[in-house]
């Protein structure tokens, strides 16, 4: 597995490929923001958003490749662009294929995602995540997150249940 940065140009041109990874996440009950059912419309309209945000450079996204050049895997760094806001970064929509999960791609992503920070001297970094069975909170606290709140009924998991998130942050050295 490799894990490289995407462009916006790249999106464009794999945009069907990270159109099956994020239903392959949400129809594995990962809360990404999206419920059930999913349409082709709004995985496209969702990427192409993000190919506007990489454009114009307020957001990272990366992609982890297997061996047989499939991604396997994404992350996003939203960059703050605010004078008060420079010194950090948000954490988006971590997805492995529930394939891949549990191959260590999602910890690979979130290294890289702090590298990523660092380079661009980000020296906090936020996250929020599903209380629920859709979240991932065992997973931010194994790799050092602190857990800072949370925020009852603050969205749907992919079934549609109302639950709380769970908001990290992790300060970079």
């Amino acid at each position: 597995m490799h894990i490289e940065l995407i462009s916006a140009e790249e999106l464009a041109m794999g945009l069907g490929e990270f159109s099956r990874l994020l239903r392959d996440a949400v129809e594995h009950g990962a809360s990404l923001g999206f419920t059930l059912p999913l349409t082709d419309t709004e995985l496209a309209d969702y990427w192409r958003k993000v190919g506007v945000d990489l454009a114009s450079g307020h957001k990272i996204l990366l992609a982890a490749r297997g061996a047989d050049g499939v991604v396997a895997g994404s992350g996003q760094l939203a960059l703050e662009s605010r004078a008060n806001g420079r010194h950090r970064a948000e954490v988006q929509k971590v997805m492995v294929l529930a394939a891949h999960r549990g191959r260590g791609t999602g910890a690979a992503l979130m290294k890289q995602l702090e590298a990523e920070a660092r380079q661009r001297s980000r020296r906090l970094i936020f996250l929020d995540t599903s209380a629920g069975e859709g979240g991932a909170v065992k997973f931010y606290e194994r790799l050092g997150y602190v857990w800072a709140g949370s925020i009852p009924d603050y969205a749907a998991d992919p079934d549609g249940r109302l639950v709380p998130n769970a908001i990290f942050y992790k300060q970079l050295t």
